[in-house]
């Protein structure tokens, strides 16, 4: 598959062997039992280097896998509190919030109203205030619920952990 006339090529221990043609190239990764792979295509002439290609896609696909593991996709849960909501009920919500912050997670806070709640945004404001009392050493910015806006029948805020 190695369409140039002349090619570098580089053994398995990174030695180079110099420029031959393609169908030496080939005779010569035959005779070490390894394969001929065109690394560099666009140089002049082209590099080619004598390898084991299954072994070689094999450690790119397990540096792949390794890299992955080290990732940490940010994941956004949500707590759902009511303006009306029992200190215990609290409580409880809010040390979930701590927990998914010490995780790593964003966390959309949110206040839901139902019927003639929503005459009354000032108590969802202080739910909201509570909780970011609750996990001020957790979170990075600063939010001013004095700003925060009802929604429809919502108010939401978003936690991002601390670095």
């Amino acid at each position: 598959m190695i369409h140039a006339r002349q090619v570098r090529v580089i053994d398995e221990n990174g030695v180079q062997l110099g420029i031959m043609s393609p169908a030496d190239a080939v005779a010569e990764a035959e005779r070490r039992g390894l394969d001929l792979v065109e690394v560099a295509p666009g140089a002049s002439p082209p590099v080619c280097r004598i390898m084991d290609y299954g072994k070689y896609r094999y450690q790119q696909s397990k540096r792949a896998k390794e890299s992955k593991k080290h990732q940490h996709a940010v994941v956004v849960k949500e707590v759902k509190y009511r303006p009306k909501i029992d200190i215990h009920d609290f409580t409880f919500k809010t040390n979930h919030v701590r927990e998914f912050l010490q995780e790593g997670n964003k966390v959309k806070v949110t206040v839901m109203f139902r019927g003639r709640e929503t005459a009354h945004p000032e108590f969802g404001r202080e739910v909201l205030a509570r909780v970011l009392e609750g996990t001020k050493d957790l979170h990075q910015e600063q939010i001013d619920v004095n700003n925060v806006k009802l929604e429809g029948r919502t108010m939401s805020i978003v936690l991002s952990p601390s670095k």
